[in-house]
């Protein structure tokens, strides 16, 4: 007899639930892959194998349709695989080789769709070090050299996250370049988190330089999330960027840490994954030495150096990041060209990211960057925009 008695969860399953159910969802995982999965996990250990096999069911479609001729299909359920491969090894650190088996399906479904989306995506490696970071490039059709919108993501993201993201700047004529930073995505293995991530952003704006389909005299910098540090961060040190946009701004990320360990050791509801994965990412055997490396990761004495227009978004009721901490940024950025919207609770997408509605976030963003570089819509009758 089937038992509908949903399991008890553990607390990094409750937290997760509690935390991440809009982020998925709106960012390519069905609703009721979300509550079917989760429905399903009562262990943090279970976690990366459950949402393994979700996605395994969407890869299987989309291969389906890729022998079938359905190109369109095939692309479509191959980046949903993607994401759900993704958020299964998200912040999944219990297990790195289930954690990495899960990421290198998100990586192979991902590069399987690009070429079916519309617009097409390009997968790109962008040199660094003697290494390299690996990117996805798209540009919007019928749009001739578009400016571009380099990508800087948070501290748990990845390019396979991002196409919900990309579809916003496309949609408005603005070509995208989401890439796997220090610490992030295909570069965790390697290439550890970096405070100074101007000098990996300086990497990638050569790079597009050498792009001849892309205007490379129109560059944006975007920052969600920790990317809301990195992006004020990398444009105070290259001027080659006509603007940057820091959503959900971090100054002193440090700082940030310090309160939301004193509200985990109070018994408060912070506790999740990231306080496991931080000691990762960052190449450190624990949180006190990972605590002691970000020491390093603030804009004081960086932001006043910022001189193309900047955007600082902050949600009024950010529990990741204090509205004060947007506040501190704008004042201290040295642009004349300088804008501060906050999202109050009575519009919606008053977390974190406007992570509660992230509609209100992320179209607002999208127009103003669009605006900012200038970008030309592609147009509505052309059939393969």
């Amino acid at each position: 007899m089937h038992d509908a008695t949903p399991p008890k969860h553990d607390a990094l399953v409750a937290s997760a639930i509690h935390h991440w159910a809009p982020r998925f969802v709106t960012n390519g995982v069905p609703l009721t892959d979300f509550q079917e999965v989760t429905a399903g996990i009562s262990r943090w250990a279970d976690w990366c194998r459950a949402w393994s096999a979700r996605a395994a069911v969407h890869e299987g479609i989309g291969r389906q349709a890729l022998a079938d001729g359905f190109n369109l299909s095939a692309g479509q359920h191959l980046t949903t695989a993607a994401v759900c491969y993704h958020f299964a090894k998200f912040v999944f650190v219990l297990d790195v080789n289930e954690m990495r088996a899960a990421h290198m399906k998100a990586v192979e479904c991902r590069k399987l769709a690009l070429p079916h989306l519309r617009p097409p995506g390009e997968y790109v490696r962008i040199p660094f070090d003697g290494k390299s970071f690996a990117g996805v490039l798209r540009r919007p059709a019928g749009v001739a050299r578009a400016p571009i919108v380099v990508m800087c993501m948070g501290l748990d993201s990845a390019k396979e996250e991002m196409d919900s993201y990309e579809s916003l700047f496309l949609a408005r004529g603005l070509a995208t370049l989401s890439f796997d930073g220090p610490g992030q995505g295909e570069s965790e293995y390697d290439i550890a988190i970096r405070g100074d991530y101007e000098v990996a952003v300086k990497a990638v704006v050569d790079w597009v330089e050498k792009r001849q389909d892309v205007d490379s005299g129109h560059i944006g910098l975007w920052g969600v999330s920790l990317g809301g540090y990195y992006a004020p961060r990398a444009a105070a040190f290259e001027n080659r960027f006509a603007a940057g946009v820091a959503w959900g701004a971090h100054f002193d990320y440090h700082a940030n840490w310090i309160e939301r360990r004193k509200v985990q050791e109070s018994g408060g509801t912070k506790l999740s994954a990231p306080h496991f994965q931080l000691p990762w990412v960052m190449g450190m055997p624990d949180m006190d030495s990972s605590m002691k490396k970000l020491e390093k990761y603030t804009l004081a004495g960086v932001a006043e150096k910022i001189e193309c227009p900047f955007l600082v978004t902050q949600g009024e009721l950010d529990s990741l990041s204090p509205l004060a901490t947007g506040e501190l940024l704008y004042k201290t950025i040295g642009s004349k060209v300088k804008k501060y919207k906050v999202f109050t609770k009575e519009e919606g997408g008053a977390e974190h990211c406007q992570g509660d509605n992230r509609q209100f976030g992320s179209n607002y963003v999208a127009d103003w960057l669009a605006d900012v570089l200038k970008a030309t819509p592609p147009s509505q009758f052309n059939p393969a925009t």
